[in-house]
């Protein structure tokens, strides 16, 4: 097993990126944080102002419906996603919001993610205030790792963050989806909703449930697979090479045969055509199985190591 892969990007000490593919649903009113509660896998109650966290909202079966971070947001609260099947998304956590004093709409502000190794010093040279979780004048300054900050704003703000960015490189979202890749940091767009249950995405690996905080939707389903071991699949990094407007979609091999593996939750492919995918598999599936694109077969794609632990 490589411990490391061999797709790299350098990437520039500030630089900045629009994320059009990314989108929040805000929730506000008195009841937002009882209503998200005995909806979503993470803790809401336990969730201060100057933090995130990952969480998914499941059906009752406990196949999720999206995948989202989670933070303090204008007086309520934000669940930030990709945008690919975020209508849905919204229909489905609302479904029931006829009982309580909580609203829940698609935010129509905009993205921004700011990068590198002075993002930090950036943040902090545009906020008054500490913590993973800031406001600004119309949103909030989110950390999400130790290179990358996402800024919630109304459109009008862009222009002054802009000029607030000179100095900085404005680079491809792509590379966004690069470091969530490498990191092993999951998504739910269209085409894998209502499939996974959150540990088939790793997401007990990522803090993104709680064990510990009373019933929501899908509970029983992701208790079981956590204490009675009954989920078999689990998320897996490979790394290959991939054409131009590849679907992602894989075969493995078995024996002289391939067989189909799925399509991936996530992946990046570079301007040399090397790539990495984050896909679902069998948890006892071995670590020299070789695989190849369903519409390539010049190239194999092999498994490399998450930089966290799933035995979980």
């Amino acid at each position: 097993m490589s411990a490391t892969p061999s797709v790299s990007f350098n990437l520039p000490s500030l630089a900045w990126t629009s994320l059009s593919d990314w989108q929040a649903i805000t929730v506000t009113g008195a009841d937002s944080k009882s209503y998200l509660q005995g909806q979503v896998t993470c803790d809401v109650v336990q969730l201060d102002a100057e933090h995130s966290t990952l969480g998914a909202h499941c059906d009752a079966k406990g196949k999720m419906w999206s995948l989202f971070r989670l933070f303090h947001h204008n007086q309520g609260y934000a669940l930030w996603q990709h945008k690919s099947g975020i209508e849905t998304a919204l229909q489905e956590i609302k479904k029931y919001s006829v009982f309580s004093k909580v609203d829940l709409e698609l935010s129509s502000q905009v993205s921004v993610g700011v990068l590198g190794e002075q993002a930090d010093s950036f943040i902090d040279s545009i906020t008054d205030s500490q913590g993973d979780v800031r406001s600004v004048a119309s949103g909030s300054v989110v950390k999400i790792d130790s290179q990358r900050w996402l800024l919630l704003i109304d459109e009008a703000e862009l222009d002054n963050l802009k000029q607030q960015l000179q100095s900085a490189e404005e680079i491809s979202a792509d590379v966004w989806d690069y470091i969530d890749v490498i990191s092993g940091i999951p998504r739910i767009t269209q085409s894998q909703q209502n499939t996974h249950i959150p540990q088939t995405l790793n997401l007990q690996a990522l803090d993104g449930i709680s064990f510990e905080k009373g019933c929501y939707t899908g509970q029983e389903t992701v208790a079981r697979a956590k204490y009675r071991g009954t989920n078999k699949k689990v998320m897996r990094l490979l790394q290959g090479s991939a054409p131009e407007n590849a679907t992602f979609t894989f075969e493995r091999q078995v024996g002289e045969n391939w067989r189909g593996a799925g399509e991936a939750v996530a992946h990046y492919r570079n301007q040399q055509g090397e790539a990495l995918a984050l896909i679902v598999l069998n948890k006892d599936i071995e670590f020299d199985t070789q695989f190849r694109l369903a519409e390539d077969n010049s190239n194999t794609w092999s498994l490399i190591a998450l930089p966290y632990d799933i035995e979980q």
